[in-house]
């Protein structure tokens, strides 16, 4: 459970389009595939990627291993009129290619949402993925994953202060019934940032 759930749920809950720009491995089964059988909502429309790499593994070398090379120039967001959930491939500092990094595909007035599940060095790394986007002056909001930690949580609200949309707990599975739930709790806050 991670992006591509917390992305369903946004997308759901704003009546949203959704947009994965790199997907790297899975292409029978990718994330827009994914997405789009776990929304219910009649509006969304899925946008294809600008690169479809074949190997399950960060996007420059997939990119490497398929003898192409990610040029983010090349990638421009569909038009829409609608909100456009975004969704990144793997964290903030992943390479695209040997100079961008997926930070370098995040426009200016987009509102970035973190997503954080609680493991061992996740403060760490959660604390630096939100001091980057912060230090280039990006709208930051988290959204946690995973089993409730009171103490996780708070260190990082407090030290970063943003705004927390709230948390997806473990589920035995996630079906479009589990992300309208999802969708509905977290709609108005997604709505008013």
């Amino acid at each position: 459970m991670g992006k591509t759930i917390a992305s369903a749920i946004i997308t759901e809950a704003l009546e949203a389009d959704y947009w994965k720009p790199v997907q790297a491995g899975e292409l029978d089964n990718t994330d827009s595939h994914k997405v789009a059988r776990l929304i219910s909502n009649n509006k969304t429309k899925i946008h294809r990627g600008n690169y479809e790499l074949n190997t399950p593994m960060s996007p420059h070398a997939a990119a490497e291993i398929d003898g192409v090379t990610i040029d983010v120039n090349k990638i421009y967001a569909p038009e829409t009129d609608n909100h456009l959930v975004i969704e990144g491939a793997g964290g903030l500092l992943v390479p695209l290619n040997h100079t961008h990094t997926v930070m370098d595909l995040i426009l200016p007035d987009y509102k970035v949402i973190v997503v954080s599940r609680h493991y061992l060095g996740s403060i760490n790394h959660t604390l630096l993925t939100i001091a980057w986007l912060q230090l280039k002056g990006y709208d930051v909001s988290i959204l946690f994953s995973g089993e409730e930690h009171p103490s996780t949580e708070s260190i990082i609200l407090k030290k970063t202060g943003v705004k927390s949309i709230g948390r997806i707990n473990e589920e035995q599975s996630f079906d479009q019934s589990v992300i309208k739930k999802y969708a509905d709790k977290f709609k108005s806050v997604l709505q008013s940032l």
